[in-house]
């Protein structure tokens, strides 16, 4: 009864978000124009990377778009959250919401690009400079008046959309230093998800996990350690458990199951004994964060010793086909693997143990790693894609009546997480530093809009307005750039 009413909740917010991100609808006759906006990574808590169908970006109006130039106290190595229309230090104003690497969130004026405020936690002025970071996207409330975020401190701050000012803050790990927040944060079935990770080198001693956290009061309902999962709140590592790693550090963070509310994540290297360890592995968590089941790789060992994380890219959902769930996973390792999640092995008993059971293996674009998250689009004719990037290519995949994937187009250009909005495929060429957008069905080029480099950033469309953060938090810098191309205004 109590996964029942989570369902019912979780349907009743996915209406509610439903109604509050689609394309800016007209509000009563005498009262304002309702807000819309771009909530979450990846557009939606399934993190589909498909937004609004009406953008107001057309193929035929790129080659209008006008670009601005923000320039930001620090690097914003993830991706926007955007709302329009909505009151801000007294006045309406469609805006951005970012965070930097080291913690700063600002709202911008998707007009000009200005300041509107400025959250910054105690702890920025001690980390700048070093490599104490997040990388963790935003995520805004539905009522659309809060947006909670990250900072390397290893805190969560829910924070007022109108002034930047905390209503709370909430600690979710004891190891800041060398737990990361650098998954995306999510929210669905009226609870925030968050994950962490480690730090490059993977210094131990660290375990990633997720926290659930009331939205209303800040207070943790519930953790799941992927090392000593039977260990039920936040670990002091080493003191309680001495098993290391296990990042959960793909740029969604989380991905959420239409239906069930259920939580999949994927764990980095790290050790898996099938009982308190999932190291390398796919897990679909309850909305309480009881491990229901599990995929791991048969050569989950060889992953582990040789540093090809699973856990690079978290699944990705496809919509249900015959009544199987799919989901792509991805990796370091450079291929997919295609499951069905309603078949993943139990987490309990012998099954705990098990590893294998995909679908299928195909290799990914190009012969380099995968970082970045695959857009999941549905075609007006009903044909599947699922688009996927590396730093030597892009490639959209189709599933076909057989229940395999195939390579439907693909080319050389690099890029990170893809979306699409508004009948466009928007990559971000991080390498060579341009924003490639494309028709999805063939991969036909429209435009390469300009930028500069970056690293994990990805672009978001709404209102007639696409936004890029650029550059890199591995350079550890005190300034940014933000890239605005927007429609022209009358």
């Amino acid at each position: 009864m109590r996964h029942g009413m989570r369902s019912l909740r979780l349907l009743l917010a996915l209406v509610l978000v439903a109604a509050i991100t689609g394309a800016t609808v007209a509000a009563a006759s005498a009262g304002p124009v309702a807000p819309s906006a771009w909530t979450t990574f990846d557009y939606n808590a399934q993190r589909t990377g498909v937004g609004p169908s009406d953008t107001g970006v057309t193929a035929a109006a790129l080659g209008s778009l006008r670009r601005t130039v923000v320039r930001l106290p620090g690097t914003v190595d993830s991706a926007a959250v955007a709302l329009t229309n909505v009151r801000v230090r007294g006045a309406r104003h469609d805006i951005a919401i970012v965070t930097t690497s080291y913690g700063r969130t600002l709202a911008l004026n998707l007009a000009n690009g200005r300041i509107l405020w400025q959250f910054a936690p105690a702890s920025v002025r001690s980390l700048q400079g070093g490599p104490q970071i997040t990388t963790a996207a935003p995520v805004l409330d539905p009522s659309l008046a809060y947006v909670y975020v990250t900072s390397p401190d290893g805190y969560v701050h829910k924070l007022r959309v109108a002034s930047g000012r905390p209503v709370w803050s909430t600690r979710v790990t004891a190891a800041p230093a060398r737990e990361k927040l650098a998954g995306s944060l999510n929210l669905a079935d009226g609870e925030l998800i968050v994950v962490t990770g480690g730090y490059y080198g993977d210094v131990p001693t660290y375990q990633g996990h997720v926290v659930t956290i009331d939205p209303a009061t800040g207070v943790i309902t519930h953790v799941f350690n992927t090392l000593c999962s039977n260990i039920k709140r936040l670990i002091e590592p080493p003191t309680r458990c001495r098993a290391s790693d296990s990042a959960i550090w793909g740029r969604p963070g989380s991905v959420v199951v239409p239906g069930t509310g259920d939580i999949l994540v994927a764990t980095g290297n790290g050790p898996f004994n099938g009982r308190t360890a999932w190291g390398d592995s796919v897990l679909e968590l309850s909305p309480a964060l009881r491990l229901l089941r599990h995929w791991t790789p048969v050569d989950q060992v060889q992953l582990n010793a040789d540093d090809k994380d699973l856990g690079s890219t978290e699944p990705a959902l496809l919509p249900t086909h015959g009544g199987v769930q799919f989901a792509v996973q991805g990796g370091k390792q450079g291929v997919l693997n295609l499951l069905d999640i309603n078949r993943l092995a139990s987490s309990r008993g012998s099954g705990g143990s098990r590893t294998g059971g995909s679908l299928q293996t195909i290799a990914g674009p190009g012969a380099t790693d995968i970082y970045s998250q695959p857009a999941v689009w549905r075609a007006p004719g009903g044909r599947v894609y699922v688009f996927v990037t590396s730093n030597s290519g892009t490639a959209a995949y189709a599933l076909t009546a057989a229940r395999r994937l195939r390579v439907a187009w693909q080319n050389g250009q690099a890029g990170t997480s893809p979306v699409v909005a508004g009948g466009l495929l928007y990559v971000y060429n991080q390498l060579q530093g341009v924003l490639n957008v494309y028709n999805p069905a063939n991969g036909h080029l429209y435009r390469a809009l300009p930028a500069a480099p970056g690293h994990w950033n990805s672009p978001i469309v709404l209102a007639g307005t696409i936004v890029l953060p650029v550059g890199d938090d591995n350079a550890h810098l005190r300034t940014g750039e933000l890239f605005i191309y927007h429609l022209p205004r009358r």
